[in-house]
């Protein structure tokens, strides 16, 4: 039932090194690094073997295998099942789920909030209590406001089939709640790319401002599958070259499970065949410090400076790919610009070369200064892209998590668009690489009667002023404007009311007014920094800690599915989301609708026979219940090849039908939509400087800042873990020439200054991040007295972020945009 690629994983931990060992190290090498948590000797196995996945937030899903006697876990392995070719190991943090599940920290009965919200202070309640307090504040809250005050806010601590959408079915039943739009991660780019790759759904229509269908024949975008990018499989097979921007699957992707094994696959096999891989970022990270080919270090959110300057040496050296161009673009030049904007010298060509909008030539010279890459790298990269035979672009979602982050991420996937590089074999669109399409079991399903959605970002605004967001000024999905403030905000398993989220400082000055939201339920494992600001606490039963059902992750190009057994008891009074929301249900007198007279389990069995009839090559219920685990790989993915190979009969989903260089749309919505002084939305692909973005730093706050992700954590879950903060620090990475003349040594303590907030951390001085740019790992627990001088001692980034949502979007660009000061403590 299994098919897997072709390299050993033997020989893999031979030729790859410590990135090698980070992402399929056994369990007896990951154990060890653990205070008690080396395996048992086989003399003493415990008596039961249960099977599970790490559910958080890294793409992986990575398998787990727990060992448990008395009702108890005894300790970890991972997957070591069918051939090393493809077994979903667990990373070392995966590895640590145990100190998560045994926590002294859990959480283990409900509780009522008795202090201010932010304090944390808190009293033991029952269920019944707990209950009817959720069933007396869903009431009011619809019948005084309406269900549009109500929103399950944005949380990514725990994947499974049965995991938040019980809660999502429950308020379904109940009228609805307002829906969120687009996602943390990928916020700028869901937003954007549509109008460049197109969307059947997510076009904004600038004259309403609300957001239109086109045909569903076309093809659609998305940041999560294998239509708009290419596997890394396809790069192992057939790329000679791999130009990676602000991308570390060693980092955000670690595990077997998880991107950094495709990609070490595709390292060996593209180095193996002379080719080359080149990594822009701000630092040399870890997926090219333990095999550095090439690191091109860039000021943070300089990218679409460094991409126009490429682009300038290809027009000029006659290099682009003009057929490609005239019959799959819009908007390179004017023959192809739509009628509302030709010949005004608003196509893209005009851009580079000087002789449209701010007339400046973007050469390698003028983009030196702003990205830090001297003149002649830039040409030397020029030339090395344009001669590759089969050029793979791939951007990580850093380089859109910036204020200018809507043109950046447009920007990168103009170097495959300007060369014809895109559908052909060993290629990319410039997106991300590409995720799994085949997911093997579904969700309980729900159908959310009202359609308003609310971007993300967002969230903290429409709790100010939710009543006065429109479609124009908020972009509000789905309807012209929000219906009402938010009033009752459901927070289940996530750190982003306050951890995650942007400017912490003034999230909190929100959310400890009463008068605005009214009521924040918290449902999670242990006492978050968002779980602080929750008026009733509730404890979760764990995924091990109940029958679980879980497809792949979104990461390692293969399809996996675990049925899981409950391998220890919940502690206290813990209880499974799924059982409560039925009692809840049951109150309101729609417990059958709810259940459709299934008990969890039952829906667990229900949705993995609906996905195994849908799927011939999965096991039997009864098979998959004795072996736990099934996976298989997947055949390679070339991005938009559908489209190149076909464009008449596979267009986009564009107006044009075509990849719009030029948007007119965007053109309308920058006419139309009420934006702010300093907010611009581009047509075309440029280099905005963005808010506190290049150009920006001042004599108080001297000094750029980005976050990045961090491997002792997956954002900020694992992040109370003692032994994961020791193995890797907390720590600001600042260069040498910063450090010096601010007599900063390795291991002092720092007082890092925002225009909002105030942060401690521990410095970390190396050659390993540009001049100028500070960096700090994101998802640090917040740890600050917000009634007293707010100074986080924790080190959380989001304390330094201002909170300003995007031109378009709405999104996050803060979180990787801040200026800040740095000095020793």
């Amino acid at each position: 039932m299994q098919t897997m690629p072709s390299m050993n994983r033997r020989t893999f931990v031979k030729t790859s090194g410590a990135l090698g060992a980070l992402a399929v190290s056994g369990g007896a090498a990951g154990g060890a690094l653990f205070k008690g948590s080396a395996p048992v000797a086989h003399a003493e196995a415990a008596d039961e073997i249960h099977w599970s996945q790490c559910n958080v937030n890294c793409g992986g899903n990575c398998i787990f295998q727990w060992h448990s006697k008395d009702g108890k876990i005894q300790y970890m392995e991972t997957d070591n099942l069918g051939s090393t070719d493809l077994q979903a190991r667990a990373c070392l943090r995966g590895r640590a789920m145990r100190r998560w599940l045994n926590s002294p920290d859990r959480l283990m009965y409900p509780m009522k909030r008795v202090g201010k919200r932010g304090e944390g202070k808190f009293e033991r309640i029952s269920w019944d209590e707990a209950i009817d307090i959720i069933v007396e504040k869903l009431k009011t809250t619809i019948d005084k406001y309406g269900n549009e005050a109500i929103y399950i806010n944005y949380a990514t601590g725990m994947y499974s089939a049965t995991g938040r959408v019980p809660i999502q079915r429950l308020l379904s039943l109940l009228g609805g709640y307002v829906n969120q739009g687009y996602d943390y991660s990928t916020h700028m780019l869901q937003a954007v790319m549509p109008y460049m790759y197109g969307s059947a759904s997510n076009i904004a229509d600038p004259k309403t401002g609300l957001h239109k269908t086109l045909g569903k024949k076309a093809t659609k975008f998305s940041p999560y599958d294998n239509v708009n990018a290419s596997s890394f499989s396809e790069a192992e097979a057939h790329s000679d070259l791999v130009v990676m921007f602000g991308n570390s699957p060693a980092e955000t992707r670690m595990g077997g499970a998880n991107a950094v094994w495709d990609y070490a696959l595709m390292r060996e096999a593209v180095l193996g065949r002379g080719g080359k891989i080149v990594n822009i970022d701000f630092r040399l990270n870890e997926s090219s410090s333990g095999h550095p080919d090439e690191w091109l270090p860039i000021r943070p959110g300089t990218d679409a400076a460094l991409v126009s300057a490429i682009a300038y040496e290809w027009i000029k050296g006659d290099k682009i790919d003009k057929e490609f161009l005239d019959k799959y673009c819009v908007g390179y030049d004017d023959d192809t610009m739509p009628e509302s904007a030709k010949g005004q010298n608003k196509s893209y060509k005009d851009y580079i070369m000087g002789t449209g909008y701010d007339k400046i030539e973007k050469t390698p010279e003028w983009a030196a200064p702003i990205t830090q890459i001297p003149a002649s790298k830039i040409r030397e990269l020029a030339d090395m892209i344009a001669s590759a035979k089969a050029p793979f672009i791939c951007q990580g979602w850093g380089s859109q998590r910036h204020t200018n982050g809507e043109d950046t991420t447009r920007a990168i996937c103009m170097l495959p668009i300007l060369i014809g590089k895109i559908g052909l074999p060993g290629t990319n669109t410039g997106q991300r690489e590409a995720e799994p399409p085949t997911y093997l079991v579904g969700k309980i399903p729900f159908t959310n009667p009202i359609k308003t959605t609310l971007p993300v970002y967002q969230w903290v605004n429409a709790v100010d002023h939710g009543h006065k967001m429109t479609a124009k000024n908020a972009g509000i999905m789905g309807a012209e404007k929000l219906g009402s403030d938010l009033k009752f905000i459901w927070n289940y398993a996530g750190n982003c009311l306050t951890n995650q989220h942007g400017d912490i400082n003034y999230t909190h000055e929100v959310l400890s007014d009463e008068s605005k939201c009214e009521f924040i339920l918290v449902w999670d494992t242990v006492m978050t920094d968002s779980a602080k600001y929750a008026d009733l606490l509730l404890p979760d039963a764990m995924r091990s800690e109940q029958m679980n059902l879980q497809t792949q992750g979104y990461s390692e190009y293969y399809t996996a599915v675990v049925v899981g057994t409950p391998a220890q008891e919940p502690p206290g009074e813990c209880r499974s989301n799924y059982d409560v929301c039925a009692d809840i249900a049951d109150r309101f007198g729609l417990k059958e609708e709810f259940t459709e007279g299934r008990t969890h389990d039952d829906w667990v069995e229900y949705l993995y026979k609906k996905g195994a009839k849908a799927d011939d090559k999965m096991p039997s219920w009864e098979q998959i219940k004795e072996q736990g685990v099934y996976k298989r790989a997947l055949e390679p993915a070339i991005g938009l090849k559908s489209f190149r190979d076909d464009p008449d009969e596979h267009p986009l989903a564009t107006p044009s039908g075509k990849i719009e260089i030029y948007s007119e749309t965007l053109a309308g919505l920058n006419d139309t939509w009420e934006l702010a002084e300093d907010e611009v939305i581009n047509p075309i692909p440029v280099f905005s400087e963005g808010f506190h973005g290049y150009g920006s730093v001042t004599s108080e706050f001297p000094l750029y800042c980005s976050g990045f992700h961090h491997k002792s954590r997956t954002h900020s879950s694992f992040g109370f873990i003692e032994e994961l903060e020791k193995v890797a620090r907390q720590q600001l990475w600042i260069n040498p020439a910063d450090a010096e003349p601010r007599n900063i040594m390795d291991g002092d303590m720092l007082a890092v200054k925002s225009p909002v907030g105030e942060i401690r951390i521990e410095a970390k001085v190396t050659p390993r991040i540009i001049p100028g740019t500070v960096g700090i790992p994101q998802g640090a627990w917040h740890k600050a007295d917000m009634f007293g001088d707010k100074i986080d001692t924790g080190g959380c980034v989001n304390t330094l972020t201002a909170y300003k949502p995007t031109p378009l979007a709405k999104g996050n660009g803060t979180a990787h945009s801040m200026i800040v000061q740095v000095s020793k403590a």
